[in-house]
């Protein structure tokens, strides 16, 4: 294995912190979502069709790695956060920035009597809705991850939000999306405030992670009453060897 992973991040908290949102993946794969986690040693991954990510318990730890390889196989790209570059004998395939948001006490949270839970049921809608909209990855299965609430026009989907890496003490909000015919009626600022009510209602703070480019998504965040806590690298890599994996994990 290669030299030890560098991290940039103008001083950000390190992944191997105190803090569990510095590896929030890792975080939640040995913790609330352990019985999701496919695991070899210091390496974990979400099921192909749940979230498309990957979690090291440390970057830096060459055994880590090695327990990767170990998990996925030959030749098969894994999406992994937060890492910058990879050892000796892996590839790159992609990469970009994501930025990570807590709650403030300022974010007020509140049910939305409008809201309907949604399930495994509902999926081919949210799929759709999700392919419309882009809010980031949503796949077959995603929706057992947490709670998941939409608003319906006519019967019809027009907006989602929902629990996506779930921590000891930390929620996150994911999928925030709103049909592009209903936009500027408020429905994300509802259904995140909604999401948000359950989360503090057990006891867990609410968190977000966003593009570090889509600056509409984190200006609304952050005038919920969100704030950002750090900046990550997210990167795709191909294992070593050439067997077939058929796409990213």
């Amino acid at each position: 294995m290669a030299s030890p992973i560098v991290l940039r991040g103008g001083g950000a908290p390190t992944v191997t912190g105190d803090h569990p949102l510095d590896n929030a993946v890792w975080a939640a794969l040995t913790g609330p979502h352990a019985h999701l986690a496919e695991r070899v040693g210091r390496a974990a991954r979400y099921p192909a069709d749940v979230y498309a990510f990957a979690a090291l318990a440390d970057p830096r730890d060459p055994a880590a790695w090695a327990d990767l390889h170990a998990l996925a196989g030959d030749g098969t790209t894994v999406r992994i956060k937060p890492v910058e570059n990879a050892p000796d004998g892996w590839e790159i395939t992609g990469g970009g920035e994501g930025v990570q948001l807590v709650a403030t006490e300022e974010f007020r949270t509140e049910p939305a009597p409008e809201a309907v839970r949604l399930g495994p049921d509902d999926v081919p809608e949210i799929l759709d809705l999700v392919a419309r909209t882009r809010p980031g990855p949503f796949l077959e299965r995603t929706v057992l991850l947490g709670t998941y609430l939409g608003i319906r026009h006519r019967g019809r989907l027009i907006a989602l939000t929902g629990e996506r890496l779930r921590l000891d003490g930390w929620t996150e909000i994911s999928a925030v999306c709103t049909d592009p015919d209903h936009r500027g009626k408020g429905l994300a600022t509802r259904l995140i405030r909604a999401v948000g009510h359950g989360i503090r209602e057990r006891g867990d703070t609410p968190f977000l992670h966003a593009a570090a480019d889509n600056t509409p998504a984190i200006r609304l965040y952050e005038s919920l009453g969100f704030r950002l806590r750090r900046r990550s690298v997210i990167v795709s890599v191909r294992t070593p060897g050439t067997s077939g994996g058929t796409g990213p994990l």
